[in-house]
């Protein structure tokens, strides 16, 4: 069964095509990443789909229910988590989700119960009476999976819900993700930049970069789509062994990026030696050399010419060189 049909939906800003005719399904119970970096269109492809936005063409449908002609029923049957944050912190855990429980009026027994249940899921249940305002980053974010949860969404959007956590936090908030979709059988979306938590949540990931879908598949068959092994090397004269190595016939493919050069092949280890010989061979020094098997980082890079570690200092630059601006 499908929970989201997605076909060719496109949304545009005065001219900027934000997300570019798109399309993809999602099964039941299955839990789907959309991987980018930030503006690549993963946040406004969410909020279409949650019917925060409207599509400027294309249609979509989640849970069977049209996200244009049944807007209503599209938000009885999803959960959201917003990417910032949506809680009052001057009430506690408890009220927060109690508000929330009457806004889809859940009768009182039943909300009471649900409400004890959910904080005891995300093992927030001792403190369901303390303000919002005293918890930490990790907390406030498995209180709104909690109460994202509370009139059984068939479908939950998580929107980079664990952007900004430390790493040990983010690995305990990946337990409960894995856990409601693995136990619970509920439908799971969610975008992030993190190639980890892509890899270790979604059953599949597509790789989203500007606007476009660039890539669909499973993690493991997006690694071997690029074929091969993965070589590292770190030299001064890159641009220079570049020309070089390109032409070698087994060679698949050589990209030069973040101050290194990688290089996909079959067999690496059989041409360690031919790679180190026509380096030396043309006065190239090498300062490291590396080989690994493909990981989602090298799937993104083959897929949009960039690292997302290029990608992120990018867009820290543009947010610098803004803040700048305003400031003058």
């Amino acid at each position: 069964m499908i929970a989201i049909e997605v076909e060719n939906l496109t949304k545009k800003f005065n001219g900027f095509v934000a997300v570019d005719n798109i399309s993809f399904n999602i099964k039941s119970g299955e839990a789907f990443g959309l991987l980018g970096p930030n503006g690549a269109g993963k946040t406004t492809t969410m909020s279409m789909l949650s019917t925060m936005l409207k599509p400027t063409s294309g249609r979509a449908s989640v849970n069977s229910f049209d996200i244009l002609k049944k807007q209503d029923d599209v938000r009885k049957s999803i959960g959201i988590v917003f990417q910032d944050q949506s809680l009052d912190e001057e009430l506690t855990a408890y009220e927060n989700m109690d508000f929330h429980a009457r806004l889809y009026r859940i009768p009182k027994d039943e909300r009471e119960k649900k409400i004890i249940k959910l904080l005891k899921l995300v093992e927030l249940d001792d403190k369901k009476d303390n303000f919002v305002k005293t918890y930490s980053g990790g907390m406030r974010r498995r209180l709104e999976i909690a109460r994202g949860l509370l009139h059984e969404p068939k479908v939950l959007f998580l929107d980079e819900p664990t952007l900004g956590l430390d790493p040990q936090t983010r690995n305990h908030l990946w337990n409960y993700i894995d856990k409601l979709n693995k136990e619970q059988g509920i439908t799971i979306i969610l975008t992030t930049h993190y190639m980890e938590e892509a890899d270790k949540l979604c059953d599949r990931i597509a790789i989203i970069d500007k606007g476009k879908i660039v890539a669909l598949d499973t993690s493991e068959r997006l690694k071997e789509s690029i074929g091969g092994d993965v070589i590292e090397i770190i030299s001064s004269e890159r641009e220079k062994f570049h020309t070089l190595i390109k032409v070698c016939s087994w060679v698949k493919r050589v990209d030069v990026h973040n101050g290194s050069i990688t290089i996909n092949l079959q067999n690496a280890e059989k041409h360690v030696a031919e790679i180190v010989n026509l380096a030396h061979g043309n006065g190239i020094d090498i300062e490291s050399i590396s080989i690994h098997k493909p990981t989602l980082e090298d799937v993104f890079l083959h897929y949009t010419g960039r690292t997302m570690r290029e990608e992120e200092a990018t867009n820290k630059d543009r947010l610098r060189m803004t803040r700048r601006s305003k400031r003058r």
